[in-house]
């Protein structure tokens, strides 16, 4: 009998999947099928009674990008006949294609231009190429600039994935006011009851965690420390195994918070910080949603006793990908130990939401950076993304680097959701984060009376208590009712020729950064 590297002839095995494997990814796309169709018929009814341009154009974007999606799910039927479970091509039959089923206007047109007319807005510029099969995703990861996508990293690819042709995918992405499109088609049990501003506090759920990093008396402890507090950071905004989609901020919209490190008690309030109702032991939260189009928020924290401050941005560019709605996270973030006068720059992973027609999952997937330049020490992180067929899921693996080493002196691999370990140069195996086991801190909101109007909860608090009630005719009401407000005052800006003006952050460059900083606030007080 022939072993298997012979029947393999000296080619690297690939896995094959069972005909039951397939027909329920055959079932999904039948169930994705209808809804498409149904989408269509809405848009076509949405784009008769459209009366703003502006509102027209999106609604024509989206049809077109429907009517592609169909085309794929039926070419993918048509086109995969499987035979004793290995996958044959076959021709392509259009009749499969009823017309009965599609509604009037699915003509795509050559050129995007036909499509709208208006001037493209950044959030709709070309992403760069999309491996993907059957809604299974590979995408390059943005920069920290977000001056556009660079590479993907070969350590993410799989052999289950191939490349498709250029156009078989739309390069359009969805963001903002344009995001209604995935709240249409998305069960309603995938929306989370809170804002996105909210969501980016649970990057210190872990506040000692993050407090910590300062009181590391060496360079290099600083670092890993940074190190694990980045990685005990994305768990806490992702409880439980279904997806959730939390609202897209308004412009203008801000939410505060704080957390109370454990085991310390100093009641000091910080009177010129960000939250003069927390203590100089807290770690203060602010996040504003800085820009529109595109979506940009903007958050900041800082512990005044442990003299340590983190700032960031992030562009969120949200793109549909069949079974899967993909979300680039382009910008940055930066941690500073004031003492040291050290500045740690980081990067965050791509967000995919899985699944989304039977049991919604998110993962994470890209590779990230973290350097200081004054100690010159670095970490690379690559949040894996689970090959289509096998795999595990939510897999992280980093690498620590001294100054000018080209080998880690760390090794890091594990999940980002569970249990993380840690190789030294030294070879010593240990456990390097269990997120199963460190407590969450809960963080301090006012209450919605004491609330500024434009506060995420008390903003969105008809939505929120309309979805616990389970009546989603009224919380679509009621988002509906915050979009329009919003649109009034673009269009009353756009006519009065007047800028939106931010409340807590300014541009500075290609970052956002907060007004009045621990680093600024220290500097003049010791002038």
């Amino acid at each position: 009998s022939m072993s298997v590297g012979q029947i393999c002839g000296g080619m690297s095995c690939r896995f094959v999947p069972s005909v039951q494997d397939f027909d329920k990814k055959l079932a999904e796309a039948d169930a994705y099928l209808q809804i498409l169709i149904d989408q269509l018929k809405l848009f076509d009814e949405k784009i008769k009674d459209c009366k703003e341009d502006e509102s027209r154009c999106i609604y024509n974007v989206l049809s077109c990008e429907s009517c592609v999606l169909y085309h794929v799910c039926c070419s993918l039927q048509s086109t995969i006949n499987p035979v004793d479970g290995v996958f044959q091509p076959a021709p392509l039959n259009t009749s499969v294609v009823s017309a009965s089923a599609m509604p009037t206007q699915t003509t795509l047109p050559t050129d995007g231009a036909q499509v709208c007319k208006t001037e493209q807005r950044p959030s709709s510029l070309p992403m760069g190429p999309v491996v993907t099969v059957m809604g299974s995703l590979q995408t390059p990861t943005p920069n920290s600039t977000g001056s556009g996508p660079s590479a993907p990293s070969s350590s993410v690819t799989s052999p289950s994935h191939m490349n498709i042709p250029p156009h078989s995918v739309p390069d359009f992405s969805y963001s903002s006011s344009e995001d209604e499109f995935y709240d249409v088609v998305l069960p309603t049990f995938i929306l989370e009851r809170r804002s996105l501003l909210e969501m980016y506090a649970d990057f210190f759920a872990h506040p000692d965690l993050f407090v910590s990093i300062a009181e590391q008396q060496d360079p290099r402890d600083r670092m890993v420390q940074v190190v694990k507090w980045y990685l005990s950071a994305f768990h806490a905004g992702r409880k439980g195994s279904v997806a959730k989609k939390p609202y897209n901020p308004i412009l203008g919209e801000v939410f505060f918070c704080h957390w109370d490190l454990p085991e310390t008690e100093d009641p000091e309030s910080v009177s010129d910080g960000p939250l003069p109702w927390s203590s100089k032991n807290s770690v203060s939260f602010v996040a504003e949603q800085v820009s529109h189009h595109p979506p940009i928020s903007a958050f900041y924290a800082e512990c005044f006793s442990k003299k340590i401050q983190f700032n960031a941005h992030i562009w969120t560019k949200s793109k549909f990908l069949g079974m899967s709605i993909g979300v680039h996270n382009i910008g940055q973030g930066c941690v500073s130990c004031l003492e040291y006068d050290e500045h740690y720059i980081l990067t965050f992973p791509n967000g995919y939401g899985r699944s989304i027609l039977t049991v919604p999952w998110v993962e994470l997937g890209g590779e990230c950076n973290i350097s200081c330049s004054k100690s010159g020490y670095s970490a690379n992180i690559v949040f894996h993304t689970k090959p289509f067929y096998g795999g595990k899921k939510h897999r992280i693996t980093a690498e620590i680097f001294a100054p000018n080493d080209k080998k880690s002196f760390c090794s890091i691999e594990g999940e980002w959701n569970g249990v993380m370990y840690a190789k030294w140069a030294t070879g010593e195996n240990a456990l390097f984060i269990d997120t199963k086991k460190i407590g969450i801190v809960k963080k301090k909101v006012r209450k919605l009376e004491d609330q500024l109007e434009y506060e995420s909860r008390s903003l969105w608090k008809d939505v929120t208590t309309n979805l616990k009630l389970k009546d989603i005719d009224a919380a679509t009401e009621a988002k509906h009712r915050l979009e329009e407000i919003q649109r009034a005052e673009a269009r009353e800006r756009k006519e009065k020729e007047m800028q939106w003006e931010t409340r807590l952050f300014h541009e500075d460059g290609e970052c956002w950064v907060y007004d009045k900083p621990l680093l600024k606030r220290l500097a003049s007080q010791r002038h």
